[in-house]
């Protein structure tokens, strides 16, 4: 109630900004919500660009972070998120197989809770998500980052975790002709491959600098080689007691379980080389045909293309076929045999293609000398493989039947610094016979083509009343995003188990041996992860999940083509054809109309200059959502393989779902300068984060390929709310000499709405599972509006510049907790916590002087829970947690300036070489451990 209260006292607050006599000039948080101009850049370097943040920091009325270039074509970091996590309360996320830092949090709310604007406006994704993966954004020519924590009303109320707005140099920056290139080579040391980057921007401006064109494009290229363990999923449910022993009964396996455990779903390693290719591209174009109207017309353009290779092993476990578990005092199973285990060489190929353009034009007018119109339009449209590839290409070929393992993993210790292990492997337990080409044959050969696409229109008015201390803002946007997702697959019409089986050797009819032509190698795994105790087979075999296809179509001679699989595919005529899975088909439309007014002023308050500004928006939105909805009418068993389920499916027909809501967001934010160096701050605000554009699909989606005793759906809900948060700050911040503060600020963030992925257990139609003769029961994940929760947490920072010595630091640490912690005890369905909170800090030290800089970064992020939900999740307990364990980083950078326009620079990243590891429920669940290893680059740069 107080929450509320404080709150609805910002309208009054408005008003009374109005009354009030305004004396002296504007605060200047609204000046970068339109993208700060760099025209005033005159010092470069690390100690320039720090100044540069400083100033805009202490100047603003609210909670605002800055990242400036050091120098036209010189970001600090070659990604945006690596930047951004140098700042208080901001920390990434990582892409495992790459270690690109993908995703930032701030404050603890990570990726969908903050929203990514382009020179304010927002960027379109074709991810599903509201989230920008940073991997995409080239940060070579990016002029500026603005990370706002307190909400600027006249940009955004769109985020509860901060906005950020990128913004790009425009040619009347800086008027005249200015260039700037770069050309560098990288390697990751497991790769052992140098690839390149290389670009380039021109600007200048002509017609007595009426007229200014800016143009610049960049081509990066990362190679990887990672090293992988996992577990696809760690499932909850009840052993029954002989499951303890040996051997149980019949008479024992029908009675239920009551002993609760954990135990893989399925377990594997593997090795993943990853090209990733990015290029990026943009335009500008200025004109200014009087001294009052400056109009801007630009394009930005990214292409990312990434190519995973992978070659590992895999094999399935059911927990009903699990003998002789020992379990820990958790209830996790850190111990088991399974008799007849089928073993799995899998190797795929995975590509996506993210293409993104946003065209915009920009009019800003004074009218008056104290009014500023303001106009914009964009369009943006993003496509996942806009050309039709092909997502996954993936085979799995190996052994099982008469030769299947009685196979053992054991668990021990904690997934920090240890994976599981096989205790027995190889055909009938020889394990000198691991890979035996002999032996191997087909067994499943799965393709996927995910087509999306994110096309948003957006028009925004603003008009600024500038007078003397007193600015009054007001405006509206209107924002259209179309979302379309669809993807075609071989489990839609079964023709992924065409040769299943293993062949002749398994003692299986089905199935093709696989010729030795095929098998390209084999990749030790000796010393596979730096830092990790734990065991696996001596190799991988290596080969090409798309020859390996091809060598299948190559064998068809109709129906009877020995090792067909005849009772699984009709329609098969000898290719792996995709299909559409209608489930997956959505199209979200989600309009949106905003409005806003915001009061800034300038007063004394007993002697002390004291800044208010006061805002509120308006937010109305409507969702129509569209599917394609169909039922399961029956479930066929695979006859090439117990493990393998078929579901079939009534007739298709088209759901339209629609929703709407609006809501009141208010803004107030309070400085009060208690000395020319001490300033106290107070924000109130409520801001709100949309939900995910696909979790609002109208229909459940039940798969058509499925496993045994791993039978699941998936459900999205139309309905869904925003999440809400009420927000307050108080901070202090001291400048005590130039390019030095400190600062502390505490935050209270109270959420509700969110939004649970929860899970259930359930039979759908009365289909029933020919495993068990019973009902079918199926994993069944649905999203719902839910809880409440309440973050609060302290930011610590402190930079400081030793004099004129060149050295100085920027340090800062972030410690956030929440009334609703995960309970690993809760074995409820529905079972809830706020996913992404963790302490952080991060330590960048530099030297920089007579034309030398150098930078050591240390960023630390402590364990925190990433999301519900595992790569499988078919635990009877609802949705199983996915925990990132702490990590720390160290990189090194530095440049030499040869003359005033060339310089040398390189970096050194992951210097420590450290992973990226998941784990479940307990921390000796391992879910994902990679070895990512360390990058380096070399290059030049020239500028004038």
């Amino acid at each position: 109630m107080r929450t509320r209260i404080g709150l609805a006292m910002t309208a009054s607050c408005m008003a009374l900004a109005v009354a009030m006599p305004a004396s002296a000039q504007q605060a200047g948080q609204g000046d970068i919500a339109d993208g700060v101009s760099t025209a005033d850049i005159v010092v470069t370097g690390i100690r320039g660009s720090l100044q540069r943040n400083l100033d805009i920091k202490r100047e603003s009325s609210g909670v605002v972070d800055v990242i400036s270039a050091e120098d036209i074509g010189k970001f600090p970091d070659s990604n945006v998120a690596a930047s951004l996590q140098r700042l208080p309360g901001v920390s990434i996320q990582r892409s495992g197989s790459r270690g690109e830092p993908q995703g930032i949090s701030v404050r603890g709310f990570g990726g969908d809770f903050n929203e990514t604007l382009i020179d304010g406006r927002r960027l379109s994704t074709a991810s599903g998500g509201r989230s920008v993966d940073f991997t995409t954004v080239g940060a070579d020519f990016v002029g500026q980052l603005a990370v706002y924590k307190t909400p600027e009303v006249s940009l955004s109320s769109s985020s509860i975790g901060a906005t950020l707005n990128i913004s790009y140099p425009k040619p009347f920056d800086k008027p005249g002709t200015r260039m700037a290139f770069t050309a560098a080579g990288s390697v990751q040391d497991e790769a052992g491959k140098v690839v390149p980057t290389i670009g380039g921007l021109f600007s200048t401006t002509f017609a007595d600098d009426t007229m200014g064109i800016l143009i610049d494009a960049v081509y990066t290229r990362r190679d990887t080689q990672a090293n992988r363990v996992y577990v696809s999923g760690w499932q909850g449910g009840l052993y029954r007691d002989c499951a303890l022993t040996p051997v149980c009964t019949d008479e024992q396996l029908d009675q239920p379980g009551d002993i609760v455990g954990w135990y893989p779903q399925q377990y594997g390693a593997d090795q993943r080389y990853t090209k990733d290719e990015r290029i990026d591209g943009r335009i500008a174009f200025q004109w200014q045909p009087s001294d009052d109207v400056v109009l801007t017309i630009d394009d930005n353009y990214s292409r990312q293309k990434v190519v995973t290779d992978i070659s590992g092993f895999g094999i399935w476990f059911s927990q009903d076929s699990l003998r002789n578990v020992e379990q820990d005092s958790n209830g996790t199973t850190i111990n088991f045999l399974q008799a007849g285990s089928p073993t799995d060489f899998t190797a795929g190929t995975d590509t996506s293609v993210l293409e993104t353009n946003q065209v915009g034009l920009n009019v800003k007018w004074d009218a008056t000398e104290n009014l500023q119109i303001d106009a914009d339009a964009s369009y943006s449209k993003s496509r996942l493989n806009p050309d039709g590839q092909i997502s996954s290409e993936n085979g799995d070929i190996g052994y099982g039947g008469l030769i299947g393992t009685t196979l053992g993993v054991r668990v021990n210790g904690n997934s920090s610094s240890s994976f599981p292990e096989l205790t027995t492997y190889g055909p009938a337990g020889n394990e000198a016979a691991w890979t035996d080409q002999a032996i191997i044959g087909s067994h499943v050969t799965v393709r996927q083509q995910q087509l999306n696409s994110d096309e948003i229109k957006q028009f925004r008015l603003g008009a600024t009343w500038k007078q003397d201390d007193l600015t009054i803002k007001l405006g509206g946007r209107y924002m259209e995003d179309e979302f379309a997702l669809e993807n075609r697959n071989t489990f839609a019409n079964n023709f992924w188990q065409a040769y299943a089986g293993y062949g002749a050797p398994s003692g299986r009819d089905t199935g093709v041996p696989i010729p030795a032509s095929l098998i390209d190698g084999t990749i030790s795994t000796k010393n596979w992860l730096p830092g990790f105790s734990g065991n696996l087979p001596p190799v991988l075999l290596k080969y090409d999940a798309r020859a390996y296809q091809r060598y299948l179509e190559g064998l068809w001679q109709g129906p009877t083509t020995p090792g067909y699989n005849a009772g699984c595919c009709t329609g098969f005529n000898g290719t792996f054809d995709l299909a559409l899975d209608p489930g997956s088909v959505q199209r979200i439309t989600e309009k949106n109309w905003s409005a806003y007014v915001s009061v800034n002023f300038k007063a004394d308050v007993a002697g002390m200059p004291f800044h208010f500004n006061a805002g509120a928006r308006e937010e109305i939105v409507k969702v129509i959502s569209r599917g394609i909805g169909r039922v399961p009418i029956s479930i066929t068993p695979s006859t090439a393989d117990p493990t393998l389920l078929t579901v079939n499916f009534s007739d298709s027909q088209a759901v339209t779902e629609s929703s709407s809501y609006s809501y009141f967001l208010p803004a107030l934010d309070m400085k009060l300068e208690l000395t020319d160096s001490l300033h106290l701050r107070f924000d109130a605000s409520r801001t709100m984060t949309r939900p995910r554009l696909d979790y609002l699909g109208p229909v459940l989606n039940v798969g058509a390929g499925q496993r045994v005793g791993a039978l699941t759906a998936t459900g999205n809900n139309p309905f869904l709310k925003p999440y809400l948060a009420d927000n307050f700050d108080l901070g202090l911040e001291w400048y005590y000499q130039p390019n030095s503060y400190a600062a502390v600020n505490l935050f209270l963030k109270d959420v509700s709405n969110f939004i649970v992925a929860g899970t259930d257990r359930q039979t759908i139609n009365g289909v029933i599972d020919p495993s068990t003769g019973q009902e079918a029961v199926f994993t069944v994940s649905r999203r719902i509006n839910g809880p409440e929760a309440t973050v609060k947490g302290i930011e610590l920072a402190w930079q400081h510049v030793f004099g004129d010595s060149g050295f100085g630091f920027n340090a800062n640490a972030t410690f956030v907790e929440t009334n609703k912690p995960y309970d690993e005890s809760d074995l409820s369905q529905s079972g809830f916590a706020v996913t992404g909170l963790a302490n952080s800090a991060n330590l960048v030290a530099f030297y920089d002087k007579d034309g030398i800089e150098f930078r050591t970064a240390v960023n630390w992020r402590d364990k925190y829970l990433l999301q519900f939900g595992q790569a499988q999740n078919n635990s009877a307990f609802g949705a199983e947690p996915t925990f990132v364990n702490s990590a720390l980083q160290i990189d090194l950078s530095g440049s030499l300036r040869l003359t005033e326009q060339f310089s040398l620079f390189g970096e050194a990243l992951n210097i420590t070489n450290e992973t990226y590891s998941t784990h479940g429920r307990f921390s000796n669940q391992l879910l994902d451990v990679y070895g990512y290893g360390r990058r380096f680059t070399a290059g030049v740069r020239y500028r004038f």
